[in-house]
C-alpha cells in the first residue's frame, strides 16, 4: 500500500509568501528575493512530505497567486490587454490576478470566482479568438527539476485540460470545441517535454468531472484524452478528481489508458457504490482519497479501513490519498500553543493529515483490530467534551414554519421603507468595511496582548469610527458604515462572541491570492451571551443624521466559512447560528438602527456539486435559515445583504426567496453578467451590483463607473438600483478608497442630475 497527496498548502506556514508577495508589490524587494521566499517554502514542503513516508508527492501544486492562472499562462492564454502591457513575466501574472494602473497603461483583473465549493478563489481565463494555444511557459519542469536536487522525484500535478477548457471564459465567437485540437497539442508537447526530464508519474486535475455531465461534455473529455495519452510514453498519468463522484463518467474514465484514477471518497456521495457497483480496471492503480482534504477532524481509522478492506476485498491496487489538496486546511497544530489537548487531540491540519495518511497505510497491512493505535483512534470518536447545550438545542427545535416569514409581504415593504428613509435615486453606499491600516491591527494586537485597556482599546476604535463617518459625510455617500474598525474577520468576530466556537493562533488558509482567513472551528452548540455589536453602531449613529447600517454575518457564511461539526447536521448547526444573529438583528433595531445589513457572501459556496442535490440538500434549509434572522423586524426596518465571487445566475430565484430589502453583489468582475439573469427573473428586491473592483489597486474613474450604472439601467429599474462597490474595503488603503468612493458618488450625482 502506498499514500499520495494531491496538493500542499504554498503560503508558508507563517504566512511568508504572503508578505513576500505584498512586498514586491509596494516595491520593497526584488523579484529574485520573492522567488527565494519561493523556492524555501517549496523545499519545506517537499521534505516534509518525504520525511512523513508519503510516496507520490505533487510538484508544480505551488503558486504565487493561483494554480488556474498558472495554467493559462503556462498555454499562453493572455489576453492581449495584458500582453501588451509589455511587462515581466511576472508583473504581467500579476496585472492579470489584481489589475494594473500605472506607466504601462490601466487595466481591470481578471474575474475572480470561488472554486467548486471550497471558500478558494481562483482566476478565471480569458480566451480571445486570436489566442494561440500552446506551450510557452517551463514553471511545472523548473519545480520537477527543484525537487530533484533535493533527492525527491515528484509527480508534476496539472489542471486537466477537460477542466480548463470548460472553465475559461470565452470572450469572443469561438467555444470550447475550436480550441481543443490546440489543448491536445498543447498538453501532448507537456508529456513530451516531462519524458525527456524522466518524469515517472504525472497527475491531471480534472475536478470537472464530477459535475452534472450531458453526452457532449463526455466525449470531449473522452476526445482530449484519447489523443493526449496516446503519446504518454513511459509515463504513468493519473486522473484525479475531487469535491464529489463521477457517475456519469465512471465507465468512460475506466476504458481509457490512464495508470491512476484518483476518486473521492469522502465528499463523493456515490463512489463507493459506483466502484463495488462497477468494479475497477485490474490494469489501473485507484487513488482512494479517504483523508478528508477540506476538514480539521481527525480521520475516523474505523470507517476508513472499512472502505480500505472494502477495495482490497475486490482485488483492487490501491493508494491512500487525501480526498483533494490540503491548500484548503491550516498548516500544522505545532503552530497552536494555546488550545488545550483535550480540543487538538480531535484534529488534525495538512501535516497531521500525513501523519495519518502513513498511519492508515500501516494499519492497512497489518492485524489493525489488535493495534492500540488503531484504539486510540477509535476513542476519540466516542465523545468530546464541552459541545452540547441543552436549551440551544431545545431552543432549535421548538422553531416554527412562521418563524421563517417576515411580513408584511415585501412590495408593502419597500413603500414604507422609502417614505422612511427618503433616499435620493440611486443610494450610495459601501459594504461594510473600511481600510484596516497598520496602526488599527496594532491597536487590536496590543489589546489581544494585554498591553492597553479594554478602554484604551475602545476609544482608538471610536476615533476611528468617528474619522470614518465624517469621510463618508464629506464623500457625500447616502448610507453610511461604521468601518468595522474592531474586527478582525467577518466570520472570526463573530465566532469569538458567540459560545460553541474555538479559535487558533496561526491557522491561516489561503482565500486567493495573498489573502488568507483563520476559519473558526464550531466545535459545539452556538448561542449568544450578549450583544456584539450593538456599541460600535449605536456609537456611530450618534455622530450623523445619515442612516447608519448595522453590519452582521449571516448564519449560512459563518457556518461556511468555519471548519463545521461533523457530529450534528450542517441544517442543525446553522438555525443555531441563525438564532444567534436574530438575537443581534433584534436588539440593534431595539436600539435604531433601522438598517441592518446581514452578509451572506458564502451562501453559494457549499452549494453542492450536483443540481438535483441543490434544494433538497442545501437550498431548502439555507435561504430559510437567513430568512429566521430577519423575520422578526418591523416592516420599517431595512435589511441588506450582500454577496460576492460566485457565480449567482443559476440560483437567482432562491436568492430572491430570501426575502431580504437589498441585496448588494458583486458584479464588475464578471462583465456584470449577473443582469441578464435579474432581469429574465423578474428579481423584486432592490439590488446593487457592485461598480468595481475592491481586489485591485486601481482607482476607477468617474466615466467608468457611469458606464457601468448605465449598463445597470439598461437591466435593472432605476427605483431599485444603488450604487456600491463590489465588495468590504479593509484590504485597500486609504487613499485610492477615498478617491474611489468620491468618483462613486459624483457618478451617481451626475446621472441622477441627468434625468
Amino acid at each position: 500500500m502506498h499514500t499520495s497527496v494531491i496538493g500542499y498548502p504554498r503560503v508558508g506556514s507563517l504566512r511568508e509568501l504572503k508578505f513576500a508577495t505584498e512586498k514586491y508589490f509596494r516595491k520593497e524587494i526584488s523579484d529574485k528575493q520573492l522567488q527565494n521566499v519561493a523556492i524555501e517554502i517549496r523545499k519545506e514542503a517537499w521534505i516534509t512530505q518525504k520525511n512523513s513516508g508519503i510516496d507520490f508527492i505533487p510538484s508544480n501544486d505551488f503558486s504565487f497567486y493561483d494554480n488556474m492562472l498558472d495554467t493559462a499562462t503556462l498555454f499562453n492564454i493572455i489576453p492581449k490587454r495584458y500582453s501588451s502591457l509589455k511587462l515581466s513575466a511576472l508583473d504581467m501574472y500579476f496585472a492579470m490576478a489584481r489589475g494594473y494602473q500605472g506607466e504601462a497603461g490601466d487595466v481591470k483583473a481578471l474575474a475572480m470566482k470561488k472554486w467548486f465549493n471550497t471558500n478558494y478563489h481562483y482566476m478565471v481565463p480569458e480566451i480571445e479568438d486570436e489566442t494561440e494555444i500552446k506551450l510557452v511557459g517551463t514553471k511545472p519542469f523548473d519545480e520537477f527539476l527543484e525537487a530533484k536536487e533535493y533527492g525527491i522525484t515528484t509527480k508534476p500535478v496539472i489542471i486537466g485540460a477537460f477542466t480548463l477548457l470548460k472553465m475559461i471564459r470565452y470572450t469572443g465567437s469561438k467555444a470550447a470545441e475550436d480550441y481543443t485540437d490546440a489543448v491536445i497539442s498543447a498538453y501532448c508537447e507537456l508529456l513530451d517535454r516531462f519524458g525527456k526530464l524522466g518524469v515517472e508519474w504525472i497527475q491531471f486535475d480534472e475536478p470537472y468531472l464530477v459535475y452534472d455531465l450531458d453526452k457532449k461534455d463526455i466525449k470531449l473529455f473522452e476526445k482530449i484524452y484519447k489523443n493526449i495519452l496516446h503519446v504518454k510514453g513511459d509515463i504513468k498519468v493519473l486522473l484525479c478528481t475531487y469535491f464529489g463522484d463521477v457517475r456519469d463518467c465512471y465507465k468512460n474514465i475506466c476504458t481509457l489508458d490512464f495508470n491512476g484514477i484518483g476518486l473521492d471518497f469522502t465528499e463523493g456521495r456515490q463512489t463507493r457504490d459506483i466502484v463495488k457497483s462497477n468494479g475497477f480496471p485490474k490494469d489501473k492503480i485507484l487513488f482512494a482519497g479517504v483523508v478528508n482534504g477540506k476538514n480539521i477532524w481527525k480521520n475516523n481509522y474505523k470507517n476508513t479501513l472499512a472502505i480500505i478492506d472494502e477495495l482490497k476485498a475486490c482485488d483492487i491496487e490501491t493508494v491512500i490519498s487525501t480526498s483533494c489538496s490540503l491548500l484548503h486546511v491550516p498548516y500544522t497544530l505545532k503552530n497552536e500553543n494555546k488550545l488545550s489537548e483535550k480540543y487538538t487531540e480531535h484534529f488534525a491540519f495538512a501535516k497531521e493529515k500525513l501523519v495519518e495518511l502513513e498511519e492508515l497505510k500501516l494499519l492497512s497491512e497489518t492485524d489493525y483490530l489488535s493495534s492500540k493505535l488503531y484504539h486510540c483512534n477509535e476513542k476519540l470518536f466516542e465523545g468530546r467534551p464541552e459541545c452540547h447545550n441543552t436549551d440551544v438545542e431545545k431552543r432549535t427545535a421548538k422553531i416554527k414554519d412562521s418563524d421563517f416569514i417576515r411580513l408584511p409581504e415585501f412590495s408593502e415593504r419597500e413603500s414604507i421603507q422609502k417614505a422612511k428613509f427618503d433616499l435620493p435615486e440611486f443610494p450610495t453606499t459601501t459594504i461594510g468595511s473600511f481600510p484596516q491600516t497598520s496602526d488599527v491591527k496594532a491597536n487590536r494586537t496590543a489589546f489581544r496582548k494585554g498591553n492597553i485597556t479594554e478602554q484604551e482599546y475602545i476609544e482608538f476604535n471610536r476615533k476611528k469610527i468617528a474619522e470614518c463617518v465624517k469621510s463618508q459625510e464629506e464623500i457625500g455617500l447616502d448610507v453610511l458604515v461604521h468601518g468595522e474598525y474592531e474586527r478582525n474577520d467577518m466570520v472570526e468576530y463573530f465566532g469569538e462572541q458567540l459560545n460553541g466556537f474555538l479559535f487558533t493562533e496561526k491557522a491561516w488558509v489561503q482565500s486567493y491570492g495573498t489573502r488568507c482567513v483563520k476559519p473558526p472551528i464550531i466545535w459545539g452548540d452556538v448561542s449568544r451571551s450578549k450583544p456584539m455589536t450593538v456599541e460600535w453602531s449605536v456609537y456611530a449613529q450618534s455622530l450623523t443624521s445619515k442612516p447608519m447600517k448595522g453590519m452582521l454575518t449571516g448564519p449560512v457564511t459563518i457556518l461556511n466559512w468555519s471548519f463545521p461539526r461533523e457530529d450534528i447536521s450542517v441544517k442543525e448547526c446553522t438555525n443555531q447560528i441563525a438564532l444567534a444573529i436574530r438575537d443581534e438583528v433584534l436588539d440593534l433595531e431595539a436600539n435604531c438602527i433601522n438598517i441592518i445589513q446581514v452578509d451572506e457572501a458564502a451562501l453559494r459556496e457549499k452549494l453542492p456539486i450536483r443540481k438535483s442535490d441543490w434544494y433538497s440538500e442545501y437550498l431548502d434549509w439555507a435561504i430559510p435559515a437567513f430568512r429566521l434572522v430577519h423575520s422578526g423586524v418591523k416592516a420599517e426596518t431595512q435589511i441588506h445583504t450582500h454577496m460576492c465571487y460566485s457565480e449567482f445566475t443559476d440560483i437567482i430565484k432562491a436568492i430572491d426567496d430570501m426575502d431580504a430589502d437589498v441585496i448588494t453583489f458583486e458584479a464588475s468582475r464578471s462583465d456584470l453578467t449577473i443582469l441578464d439573469s435579474l432581469k429574465a427573473n423578474n428579481f423584486k428586491t432592490e439590488v446593487g451590483p457592485g461598480v468595481y473592483d475592491i481586489h485591485s489597486p486601481r482607482v476607477p474613474s468617474v466615466e467608468e463607473i457611469k458606464t457601468t450604472i448605465y449598463k445597470m439601467l439598461e437591466k435593472i429599474d432605476r427605483n431599485k438600483l444603488w450604487i456600491n462597490p463590489d465588495c468590504g474595503l479593509k484590504t485597500r488603503g486609504i487613499k485610492e478608497t477615498n478617491e474611489s468612493l468620491k468618483n462613486l458618488v459624483l457618478a451617481a450625482k451626475q446621472i441622477r442630475d441627468k434625468k
